[in-house]
């Protein structure tokens, strides 16, 4: 008879990330199918919201040719923006944000406690719990609003224009960079609960500070815009998450201003230091932590 070797069992080997991923997956949905009426007014209520969007900047366009003069930012390089950022936003909000904005509950009712007890990393656990199905309606919304988009460009152009396959790809890694970049921002304001108590201003905190990020970093690159511009671009990154993957498909500006790579690298650099600095500001937060039942 052979020995037993306990590396061969089996049984009791911890599932994986990417298992409870998909556990939390399934448990979301059925839960969300158990209410298909609130789901589907969910749903519809986020698309609403985006048409109406749609609807005040195709107004504006009927009065002006670009966003700011010569940013090169017209109707449909700014609704290719406007895609980008419903994808971003809606990734947000089906992954993290319904979590996040319960962090401080979970502080007050003890449950952070069992969390902790958790043999998986707590910040995955508290970041992915909960998945919001209903939003990925505006991330379908927004693909649908960039290829139409990207399509009407493509017939303006005077020159032969498509979208090379690398485009495509480097679109995809900004937009992750993208939303890593305000992941990290919201773990820090959710793990400010620990020390503020129940901070549930986290979606007006949200709002503010995101708000800059919302249109073309070139309309704050004169006059008293200038500070904002650095602020929100070299220490609280945020004018980088939606301008940077917008302008690989959008191309603004023809030939490419000289600074648009070099923002291209920093973002790189900002997204590493962006989850660097949130994971440490969360360890510190659960240290500084005392369990409710203490």
């Amino acid at each position: 008879m052979s020995e037993f070797d306990p590396s061969q069992d089996t049984t009791h080997q911890r599932p994986g990330y990417l298992s409870v991923l998909a556990i939390f997956g399934r448990n979301s949905l059925v839960r969300d199918m158990m209410f298909r009426t609130n789901f589907l007014l969910e749903a519809v209520s986020g698309l609403s919201w985006a048409l109406m969007n749609v609807g005040f900047y195709w107004i504006i366009f009927e009065h002006t040719t670009s966003i700011g003069e010569a940013t090169g930012w017209g109707k449909y390089e700014f609704f290719v923006f406007l895609g980008t950022t419903w994808i971003i936003n809606s990734i947000m909000q089906t992954f993290f944000m319904p979590n996040l904005e319960e962090f401080s509950e979970l502080i007050r009712t003890g449950g952070l406690d069992f969390a902790m007890l958790k043999p998986i990393d707590t910040q995955f656990l508290i970041s992915l719990r909960k998945i919001h199905f209903s939003s990925l309606a505006n991330l379908v919304l927004g693909v649908v609003l960039l290829v139409l988009s990207l399509n009407q460009l493509a017939q303006r152009s005077e020159h032969p224009w498509h979208i090379d396959w690398i485009v495509l790809v480097l679109y995809a890694i900004y937009v992750l960079c993208g939303v890593a970049i305000l992941y990290s921002l919201m773990i820090c304001l959710a793990a400010t609960s620990v020390w503020l108590g129940r901070n549930q201003t986290l979606y007006d905190f949200w709002f503010y500070i995101t708000n800059f990020s919302r249109y073309p970093m070139e309309i704050y690159a004169t006059g008293r815009g200038l500070p904002l511009l650095f602020v929100f671009t070299f220490i609280v990154p945020v004018l980088v998450v939606i301008n940077v993957p917008a302008r690989l498909l959008a191309q603004p500006l023809t030939p490419r201003a000289w600074w648009e790579w070099p923002l291209v690298g920093f973002t790189l650099i900002a997204t590493v230091a962006a989850l660097g600095v949130s994971r440490w500001v969360f360890q510190k937060a659960l240290l500084s932590y005392r369990s409710a039942s203490s």
